[in-house]
């Protein structure tokens, strides 16, 4: 269970691009997180674009109704489990990449920013119930290695 929360100034991301985003960011975590992509794993994430108009974002101090920035933010949240360093760096960089490469630019913008947040085990609730990356093991949505990994991470005994 990932969710992904895209903020950007309004009409900076169009219907298409978040058409392409949408696969593109659930892929650039989900290939980290499970090890594989597959549609199945797919349904355990979410991405949810949020516009906001340009003077409901600042920049240093200056709003982007005043000083225009193409600036995004986007907030990674993910189930507590094995996210060392490394993975967190390639989740955050494969997401900025296809930021990039759906909105048509070279190279993602240096005011576009990535949070990457882990929620402890316990902390995350779904279908009335707190909810366990434990219980979401399964062949199929991970690979067995990331299976291993995330066991160990979080019942080391």
């Amino acid at each position: 269970m990932t969710v992904i929360a895209v903020y950007s100034p309004a009409g900076r991301i169009d219907v298409d691009a978040r058409r392409s985003l949408a696969t593109s960011l659930t892929d650039a975590v989900l290939e980290v997180e499970c090890g594989l992509v597959t549609e199945v794993a797919r349904l355990g994430f979410q991405v949810h674009f949020r516009q906001l108009a340009d003077d409901e974002l600042a920049i240093g101090g200056v709003l982007l109704a005043d000083r225009p920035v193409d600036a995004l933010l986007v907030d990674v949240a993910v189930m507590d489990g094995s996210w060392p360093p490394e993975a967190r760096a390639t989740a955050i960089t494969n997401v900025l990449a296809a930021l990039a490469r759906d909105l048509r630019l070279d190279e993602p913008s240096s005011s576009w920013w990535v949070n990457f947040r882990v929620i402890d085990e316990g902390s995350w609730g779904a279908g009335a119930s707190v909810v366990s990356m434990l219980d979401l093991l399964v062949p199929g949505i991970f690979t067995e290695a990331r299976i291993d990994e995330i066991r160990t991470a979080l019942d080391p005994i």
